[in-house]
Parts: C-alpha cells; sequence; structure tokens
C-alpha cells in the first residue's frame, strides 16, 4: 500500500473520531457503549498507523541520498548543507567560502546552528514558552515588589492628611553561564555516501541540548542556572509517596485567574500515569485523554506535559510544575556555535562535533509558576 493511502487512512479515522466526539459534545452527554468502543478502536487503528507512517517516512529517508544538483528540503542553503556534509566527510578543503576555519577545526555556517536551535525549541516546549532575551553581558530586569510595603487604598476624612504607601522596584539578574555538547559519529556513517550525515548532526546535537536545557530550566543545579528551582509558590504535600486531588487543585488555584490561560502542567511520566488514576466523586477520572491538547491530556482544563527531566514522586522533591511558562526569563548570552573535530577522535574511528552556547534562567514573574514539593521523610 502507497504511504498517501496510510495517510488518508488516519486522516478517516480522525474524522470518525471527531465525528463520535461531536455527537456526544452537542447532546452534553457521555458516550453510549457502542460509541465508545468505535472511538476506542479508531484511535487504537489511527496510533498504530502513525507509528507505521513514522518507521516508512525513516527507512525511506536514510535510502535516500539528496542529489548533489538538487535543492534538499529544508531552509538551509543548499550550498551550506552539502558543504557541510562535504566537509565532515573530508572532501573540502579550507578554501571552502562558507565555512569559517580556526586552529581546532571549522565553525558550522550560522544557517546549520539556527536549524538546531529551531529543533531544540520543538524538542524543549519549556524553552519555547519561556521568555527568551537574546543580549550579551548581565541582565537586570525590573519587577515591582509590594512584599515589604504595598500601594493602598483606605477611608479618610476631609482636611486629614493621607499617608503614603508605596512598593518597590527590585530586579533579578541573569548572567551566563557556558555550557557544551559533544557528540561522536561513526565513521563507517560518515563514509556512508547515502546516509544524510547533516540531518543527523542537527538531529542529534539538538537532541542532547534540549534535553539538558529542559533539565536545567526545571530543576537548576546549585550556583548556575536557577530555573524554576527557586520558585516562591511552592505547594508541599502532605505525604512524601503520594499526590491528592486537593493539592493539584491547590496547586492550580496557587496561580492567579489572570495567568491561567496560558498555564500547563509539568510531570514526569510515572507521576501522570499515578494521577490518571485519580477520580471524582462521581466515578469519572480527572486527567483526561485530550485529543486538541497540545501532548494528548488534560487536567482540570489544562494541557499536561510530560518531561523526562521531572523528579517522579519521591520524598523532598519536586513533582508537579503548574503555570504560564512565559514567567520564566531565559537569556541567552551567546548563540549556538558549532565545530568539527576531524583529527581529536581519528584514533576511535569517529568524527566530533561540538556545540556551545552560553545561557542563564530565573523566574522573573513569581505570580505565574508553581512548584507542588513532596514532604520529606
Amino acid at each position: 500500500m502507497e504511504l498517501k493511502a496510510l495517510i488518508d487512512r488516519r486522516n478517516e479515522l480522525v474524522g470518525v473520531m471527531e465525528q463520535l466526539s461531536g455527537k456526544a459534545t452537542n447532546a452534553v452527554r457521555a458516550f453510549t457503549d457502542e460509541e465508545r468502543v468505535k472511538f476506542d478502536q479508531a484511535d487504537t487503528d489511527r496510533r498504530n498507523l502513525e507509528e507505521t507512517i513514522k518507521r516508512i517516512k525513516e527507512q525511506r529517508d536514510s535510502e535516500i541520498e539528496v542529489p548533489a544538483d538538487e535543492p534538499h528540503q529544508s531552509d538551509i542553503p543548499d550550498e551550506e548543507y552539502r558543504t557541510f556534509g562535504d566537509y565532515i566527510r573530508g572532501n573540502v578543503s579550507t578554501r571552502a567560502t562558507n565555512l569559517t576555519f580556526t586552529d581546532n577545526g571549522a565553525v558550522i555556517p550560522s544557517s546549520i546552528a539556527n536549524k538546531i536551535i529551531e529543533k531544540i525549541t520543538d524538542i524543549c516546549p519549556i524553552y519555547q514558552l519561556a521568555n527568551k532575551y537574546n543580549i550579551g553581558g548581565n541582565l537586570s530586569i525590573p519587577y515591582y515588589d509590594e512584599e515589604s510595603q504595598a500601594i493602598t487604598m483606605t477611608y479618610a476624612d476631609e482636611f486629614t492628611e493621607l499617608e503614603s504607601s508605596s512598593g518597590k522596584f527590585a530586579s533579578i539578574e541573569l548572567k551566563g553561564f557556558l555550557a557544551g555538547v559533544l557528540t561522536k559519529i561513526s565513521l563507517s556513517l560518515v563514509n556512508n555516501s547515502k546516509f544524510d550525515i547533516v540531518g543527523y548532526v542537527i538531529e542529534k546535537v539538538a537532541q542532547a541540548a534540549a534535553r539538558w536545557i529542559e533539565r536545567e530550566l526545571l530543576l537548576g543545579t546549585a550556583s548556575k542556572i536557577d530555573g524554576i528551582s527557586k520558585a516562591k509558590q511552592v505547594i508541599t504535600a502532605a505525604a512524601s509517596d503520594k499526590i491528592t486531588t486537593d493539592e493539584l487543585i491547590d496547586l492550580q488555584e496557587s496561580i492567579p485567574d489572570a495567568y491561567q490561560q496560558g498555564a500547563v502542567w509539568i510531570m514526569s511520566k510515572a507521576t501522570r500515569t499515578a494521577i490518571r488514576k485519580f477520580k471524582d466523586n462521581d466515578g469519572n477520572y480527572i486527567l483526561n485523554k485530550d485529543m486538541t491538547s497540545r501532548w494528548g491530556y488534560t487536567l482540570f482544563g489544562r494541557d499536561v506535559y510530560v518531561s523526562s527531566q521531572m523528579s517522579d514522586i519521591t520524598a523532598d522533591k519536586p513533582a508537579v510544575i503548574y503555570g504560564d511558562m512565559s514567567g520564566l526569563a531565559v537569556k541567552i548570552s551567546e548563540e549556538f556555535k558549532m565545530q568539527v573535530l576531524r583529527e581529536k577522535y581519528a584514533t576511535e574511528h569517529a568524527v566530533g562535533v561540538v556545540g556551545w552556547m552560553e545561557l542563564d534562567s530565573k523566574i522573573e514573574n513569581e505570580q505565574k509558576i508553581a512548584v507542588l514539593k513532596m514532604a520529606g521523610e
């Protein structure tokens, strides 16, 4: 069967699911037993088809060589794409006009580095949703602090002086911490002319960088990037090994209504699995599959994102983060830069690709982000 036919069948199944959902929604009722069976079967077939389509595409991509005289399907300039691939394979001299050569190797064209940043953004939605600042040096972000003394309004009598009250401006300071990622590529892959070596490098470097960035934004590192680790709005669970529905409600309610629209839940897969078993007083699950959500699940009306960097339900660890991630500031001091190291790993029958960036992150709006932390043992 042609790939297009598989895609068409997948779209038909989505249509069936949408039709069944529409009937139940319009009638303000739950699925009937028959509708539930049809929906679940369509959903199972859809997921199986999507996995099949994905594998067929990957298999075809690994067999097809990008012709030297035709542009590849990418927004990277074709000449830079081919030249970079040729350089990794050792087929480009230092006279290449779109590579910058140093004593340690070649600096990759900015178009390649920018593509990696795009990939990082796709893989790491926390980075995508955060408020980013592209600026060198230290950055001071002012905010209005009313914790010590707030502006107030009160009753007054005529001819009686009003006492002034005011908050004060404070600021958060963002610096820059250098971080690097190294990917080693087997020369067996490099020497395979049919293998898309450029796409492979972009994917592998982006995946490694995204995992590290997501961990730092969510959990931080002492004396380095804070990320969300120093959030002031913290709900502490009563137990060290389980979460309750009431605690999730308290966490959600700690965010003002003005910031609820853009809020998301962030947790590990094990935590999501535990919460999926929670039911309300009517026996309905509180965490549900939702085709319209960004990541397939919603909890109390907000999207649920699973991060492999989040802690499971463990004593004294943050188990759930909730809020609008635009309250997290990320400063990129140095744009992503990469180099190819051809000689360094020659004895390992490999080529190295190293990437560098400088960044920092802290919460800039404490009202937008809250954390559910497990009790200590």
